[in-house]
């Protein structure tokens, strides 16, 4: 088989596999690249020297099994057989559930995490997913430090199970999409600089040099993380790719980055004939970033919605520090302004920023469905202090309001696991470092960060603590007992209210009308024939719906529809469902 590495700096290369050496030579008909031939099947291992340097896996690995810093293996994608027939899942209608292989299950495999997917099924998501699967230190990790952009964890299960996973859920009828991250690498064990100018200092983000998209030798860097992102939906059958922090994509040229992916991406959904989507995470703001490509937009088809979660957990929460504060002073009309509008911050002045942010979104021309809402992700929990849920403070009637905010309301939603069911145990942030500097140098930046917004460094988990992993683990006893499995019913009814009415699929932002109370509390608002109303405080209170008699789809509380002057009584913490057919 053919051996390749792009070294454009170098003087000379050699291969090393399976205990010989063999001398590379330069590819004359692709600058910077080159090759040898040696004998290779599935699983043979290898890596290359660059002038006669220490031997580095391969950036392109597609298999590190003795973790980041081990020698590569060769892999046979067309060893595995498909069982599963897949046309193919877009994301219009979809809800999505955001999932960490390693904590979803105590065993933190992909095969363990496989053997739950039932339950998502009867749950009523359309899709799973799943944080970021490349190599990195150690076992247990959130996974946005990986390497080997090709490459599966092997305490996940490596390549093989990511497959079965990824066949397993289609034979489920569920989707699959993959967290990437294409912003940075993680500091050990990222081995690309040996090779060639993947990071340039002419752009700085808060992991230290960027990488290199518009600098000398970025066409192949450029290629690089195009080629994996097609890699993944290509090989693996995945759906679609969330995008980590593209707003630290740092591009100068006339064609971004984001454009020419997602020009590939569209390319090969074509080539493969099943919708393929691209989702990223920014906080920009910016519209263009999901406009379509012939409206002058980069083509991405959907990013995470941040303004509105801010906007909710603020009205639920009453929590004002940082970021928050904005959300805060607006109180429900800023949760009002995201349901109508998108993005709160669109040109308006951010205290947290110091400037204006943001840029009006085109009602009339962005589909709802390019901005996921949800009340809780990986980032919004495990980035706190304590990694507490909300269901560490809110009641159940509180959290049953914003399930029906996110999976009534016109994003497409997005759960966070065990947010279904109000699970108790926390998602912490953790690592397992194996480098001792690194770990340390991680602990005690961890504990000085929150110790400067007030928290007692005792009281903030040690990353490299096995036992902050382990209580990051769902508990899959809870959904069988109250006031889980009442909470899990909830979701169940709201996601199949969501499914068999067109109404809450219906991607018009401004056929959304809202309307509220910031003294009692009650907050509603009404999209077609159907009106879903909340009151957030502890009082029963009366809520004009403006509708009589409607009828009650669905209730977390018991509850009259409304009467002849359309006015409708609710209990305190509580919402309803209704439909004025």
């Amino acid at each position: 088989m053919q051996f390749e590495v792009w070294a454009p700096q170098a003087d000379r290369l050699t291969l090393h596999r399976a205990g010989a050496t063999h001398a590379m030579e330069r590819d004359p008909e692709r600058p910077g690249w080159w090759t040898a031939e040696a004998e290779g099947e599935d699983g043979t291992r290898y890596g290359f020297a660059v002038d006669d340097g220490p031997v580095r896996p391969d950036p392109r690995s597609r298999r590190q099994p003795d973790g980041p810093d081990g020698l590569s293996a060769v892999v046979d994608h067309g060893r595995y057989t498909w069982r599963a027939e897949w046309s193919g899942r877009g994301l219009p209608g979809a809800v999505l559930y955001e999932l960490h292989v390693g904590t979803y299950t105590p065993e933190g495999t992909l095969d363990a995490a496989a053997a739950r997917l039932g339950h998502l099924a009867e749950l009523g998501v359309t899709h799973v997913e799943l944080m970021p699967l490349c190599p990195f230190p150690g076992t247990h990790g959130w996974g946005y430090e990986g390497v080997s952009l090709w490459a599966v964890h092997e305490p996940y299960g490596g390549p093989e199970a990511l497959k079965r996973f990824v066949d397993a859920a289609h034979g489920l009828g569920l989707g699959v999409v993959l967290d990437v991250v294409h912003n940075h690498l993680g500091p050990s064990g990222n081995y690309l600089p040996v090779f060639g100018p993947y990071f340039t200092e002419r752009h700085h983000t808060p992991w230290g040099a960027a990488v290199n998209l518009d600098a000398p030798g970025s066409d192949e860097v450029r290629a690089y993380f195009l080629q994996s992102a097609l890699a993944w939906l290509r090989d693996y059958r995945l759906d679609g790719l969330r995008l980590d922090a593209v707003h630290a994509l740092r591009d100068t040229r006339a064609l971004h980055f984001l454009e020419e992916l997602s020009t590939a991406v569209d390319a090969l959904a074509e080539e493969v004939r099943r919708p393929l989507f691209l989702i990223a995470e920014s906080d920009l703001n910016d519209p263009r970033l999901i406009t379509p490509r012939a409206q002058g937009g980069l083509g991405l088809h959907a990013q995470w919605n941040d303004d509105f979660h801010h906007a909710l957990h603020t009205t639920l929460t009453g929590e004002s520090q940082g970021y928050y504060a904005d959300f805060a002073d607006a109180g429900p009309a800023g949760l009002a302004k995201t349901l109508t509008g998108g993005f709160f911050h669109d040109g308006t002045y951010s205290s947290f920023r110091e400037r204006r942010h943001g840029r009006p979104l085109d009602r009339s021309s962005v589909s709802a469905h390019r901005l996921l809402g949800y009340t809780q992700t990986h980032d919004q929990i495990g980035n706190r202090a304590q990694g507490d849920r909300l269901s560490a403070t809110l009641s159940p009637g509180l959290l049953a309001c914003a399930a029906a905010l996110v999976l009534t309301g016109p994003f497409t939603p997005m759960l966070f696991m065990g947010e279904e069911w109000a699970a108790s145990t926390p998602w912490q942030f953790f690592t397992d470092h194996t480098d001792p500097e690194l770990a340390e140098a991680v602990r005690r930046g961890r504990r000085r960060e929150f110790a400067e917004h007030g928290w007692a460094e005792e009281d903030v988990p040690d990353p490299q603590d096995p036992a902050t992993r382990d209580r990051s683990c769902l508990d899959w006893s809870e959904p069988e007992r109250e006031p889980h499995a009442r909470v899990l019913s909830w979701y169940r009814t709201l996601i199949a209210l969501r499914r068999s009415h067109p109404d809450l699929s219906d991607p018009d932002l401004s056929d959304v009308k809202v309307a509220h109370d910031e003294e009692t509390r009650w907050f509603g608002f009404r999209r077609g024939d159907i009106l879903v109303a909340l009151n957030l405080g502890k009082q029963t209170t009366t809520i004009p719906v403006g509708v009589p008699h409607a009828h009650v789809l669905a209730s977390w509380d018991p509850a009259e529809p409304p009467g002849a002057d359309g006015s409708l009584t609710l209990g305190g913490e509580s919402c309803v469902i209704l439909t004025a057919e």
